[in-house]
């Protein structure tokens, strides 16, 4: 079968209308015109059989099959990327650093290191799981390049660049009784930890009893205490994934945002690139 081709110039625009809501703040973003923008999408939709936009007055949403396109979308250019990258970019060698918490170097930074290996195949990256605490002081005594470290979103963070914000959830097992027990149990990690502190002050401002059931600084082991049923978790929303639910009662208050702040010891073309692979892979994300 003659099938057609997607051009990567028409998913970026699709790209961008999908993140900017409408076909005018897109039109900026990608330097064409509206109208431009809506024949490109006119012919893909007519390419591929389907509509991706459900089309309002004042913004566009996109429908299911839009939802699946965006995603092939993004990995397609996120592919193209790293294929001319490889040609083009700059030969990089040498050893990098990076710190990270137990969260994003399970789940996230797997997959943007094996991204930037390709890439940057004479590259060695080294990375060190520990807490954001732990993190900058290796920073500051020069035994990593950079770290992401979790902040409490209540205010910029005092060193580094946002790269991701998120709600903190209440998490437990399905079906968990744990946040019926007064005083409400709870599984965090130590003293220091943002989630720790958003979570308790979240609770002593609505007056909720509670008590820490169990500490651990990884989130396996908070984790466990939920399945187990012993206590509920603050949880990024992402994170909340089966045998796991997120708790919604009226009883358990609001925690809020959490961010992820990348701080770096300098730059260097090293630096840059890997920093770079970071942020486009919390951009995806969102």
């Amino acid at each position: 079968m003659n099938m057609p081709l997607l051009d990567n110039d028409v998913l970026r625009s699709f790209v961008a209308i999908s993140e900017c809501g409408t076909f005018t703040e897109a039109a900026k973003l990608v330097h064409r015109t509206p109208s431009a923008l809506s024949m490109q999408i006119k012919q893909l939709e007519q390419n591929l059989g389907k509509s991706l936009f459900i089309r309002e007055p004042r913004q566009v949403t996109l429908t299911a099959e839009g939802e699946v396109l965006l995603d092939y979308s993004r990995r397609l250019l996120r592919l193209n990327q790293e294929a001319v990258q490889h040609f083009i970019a700059p030969t990089l060698e040498g050893k990098v650093g990076i710190g990270t918490s137990d969260d994003v170097g399970t789940r996230i930074l797997p997959e943007v290191l094996a991204q930037f290996a390709r890439s940057y195949p004479a590259v060695l990256v080294d990375v060190v799981v520990g807490s954001s605490k732990q993190n900058l002081a290796r920073l500051d005594d020069g035994d990593l390049d950079m770290v992401l470290v979790t902040v409490a979103n209540d205010g910029r963070p005092s060193r580094g660049e946002v790269v991701h914000d998120e709600p903190l959830v209440w998490a437990g097992r399905e079906g968990s009784s744990a946040y019926l027990r007064t005083p409400l149990p709870l599984a965090v990690a130590h003293e220091g930890c943002a989630w720790r502190q958003m979570t308790l002050r979240a609770l002593d401002r609505a007056r909720k009893p509670y008590r820490i059931a169990y500490t651990c600084e990884h989130c396996s082991g908070q984790e466990a205490a939920m399945v187990a049923d012993l206590a509920v978790a603050p949880f990024p929303r992402s994170l909340v994934r089966s045998p796991l639910k997120q708790v919604v009662s009226d009883d358990l208050p609001d925690i809020g945002s959490y961010q992820l702040a990348l701080v770096r010891r300098g730059s260097n073309p090293l630096n840059d690139a890997l920093a770079r692979h970071v942020k486009a892979a919390f951009r995806n994300l969102a």
